[in-house]
């Protein structure tokens, strides 16, 4: 089961930062994605483009937050989840219910990666940008055991 967490405005990068970790806190959330547009490159001046830290981990925020999906194990996390957002989203969001994360590798897939298809691992179906180099796509954080 997914969900889509849909703020009424565009997140900064330090509210991205605070939400992603106090999400990670979950435990039945096993992935989690954001979508927003892209910022602009490495070399122009912006103010979001920056590394944020989630989970002692350093990562290159590329998008201004618009969105973030989360993929759960159980109904209980959805509680939890609007909790932290009403913690931290202050200003609104809607939580939506269903399925947003592709789980299998599509057709489209195999005419765009042809042979490199078998090299996206499982974890990353539905969470790669279709525009982006390969290795580039995701960065994968690992659950702590």
């Amino acid at each position: 089961m997914d969900i889509e967490i849909f703020p009424h405005r565009l997140l900064g990068a330090d509210t991205t930062e605070r939400l992603l970790n106090d999400l990670e806190d979950i435990e039945s959330i096993k992935r989690m994605v954001i979508h927003g547009a892209r910022l602009p490159s490495a070399n122009e001046e912006h103010p979001d483009r920056r590394t944020i830290t989630v989970r002692d981990e350093e990562i290159d925020l590329q998008v201004k937050t618009g969105r973030i999906l989360l993929e759960i194990d159980s109904e209980e996390a959805i509680e939890d989840v609007k909790e932290v957002c009403e913690n931290i989203l202050n200003f609104g969001f809607n939580v939506h219910i269903g399925t947003f994360i592709r789980y299998q590798k599509t057709v489209t897939d195999g005419i765009k990666y042809g042979d490199q298809l078998d090299q996206i691992p499982e974890e990353m179906v539905g969470l790669t940008d279709q525009n982006a180099q390969l290795n580039k796509r995701a960065t994968i954080l690992k659950k702590k055991d």
